[in-house]
């Protein structure tokens, strides 16, 4: 067995457009990945193509949908089909997403240990079956990935990350993907009591997933802040400071963040920010 060209495989991925294609191909990577002795891994790390990071703006993605601000996207409640196929539409865009998002946090990030590679192709494997899920899900819906508009949110983070590790795990996997902590349960439980079953099924696979996802996350910044003798708490208030503060929203599901990595310090400085942000906006 040879040494797998890492990262020029993860661009690849990357780089592909149609949805399902890249959650296929970010699966198959990480099986790949998984089966290459570890001799082989450390070799993939050093390859020529390891010098070489591409300047992306954008991933792979399909002409629709129709990226649009957030604003503009309207609001549909879950006691309607449309509003759950929105719902599993939303999903779906933030999985597809999300798999671009693990496999540049290999891509671009390429000082790093063996072992946060092979965490970030893990987590891109799951977004990828997540996607697939909510796929299905949507045909199940007489309805498809591209049929509604959605938002470019997710991936605007990682172009205003993509200069540091450090501020990448902490602003994407411990702010962004930790929303989906707190509001994942109470919609859980909303599609039970409407009887979608299937969907409420498939958001409980992401939800526990993602707890997984976000202590990845937390593991590796917290890894940085020690590489740089940085006091991780500090650094994160730091980050939290202005406009970053606006993806903060309470209620917080304390038990997840807890189980994803988070300390009771850093659950009390995301309310402080959430307020402080708050306050600032009302001057």
């Amino acid at each position: 067995m040879n040494a797998l060209d890492i990262f020029s495989e993860t661009e690849a991925v990357l780089l592909t457009a149609d949805p399902v294609d890249k959650a296929n191909a970010s699966i198959a990577l990480y099986q790949h990945w998984l089966a290459l002795p570890e001799a082989l891994k450390d070799q993939s790390l050093s390859m020529p193509s390891a010098s070489s990071v591409r300047v992306m703006q954008a991933p792979g993605r399909p002409e629709r949908p129709q990226l649009v601000d957030a604003h503009q996207l309207p609001r549909r409640g879950l006691g309607s089909a449309a509003g759950r196929a929105a719902l599993v539409h939303s999903l779906a865009h933030i999985e597809f997403n999300a798999i671009n998002l693990a496999l540049d946090a290999v891509y671009r990030f390429r000082a790093m240990p063996t072992a946060y590679v092979t965490d970030w192709l893990r987590v891109a494997s799951d977004e990828g079956e997540h996607f697939l899920l909510l796929h299905h899900r949507l045909a199940e819906m007489d309805s498809h990935y591209g049929a509604m508009a959605a938002h470019d949110g997710l991936w605007d983070m990682a172009r205003r990350t993509d200069h540091d590790v450090l501020v990448r795990m902490a602003l994407v996997p411990r702010i962004l993907e930790a929303r989906g902590l707190d509001v994942a349960p109470p919609m859980i439980a909303k599609l039970q009591h409407l009887k979608d079953d299937a969907t409420a099924a498939i958001l409980q696979r992401i939800y526990t997933d993602e707890i997984t996802h976000v202590e990845v996350g937390n593991r590796w910044f917290r890894f940085q802040c020690e590489q740089q003798a940085l006091d991780g708490t500090e650094v994160f208030r730091d980050l939290l400071r202005g406009e970053n503060s606006a993806y903060l929203r309470s209620p917080y599901n304390r038990e997840a963040r807890l189980q994803a990595g988070f300390n009771e310090q850093e659950l009390a400085l995301i309310k402080e920010m959430e307020l402080e942000y708050k306050a600032a906006r009302q001057a």
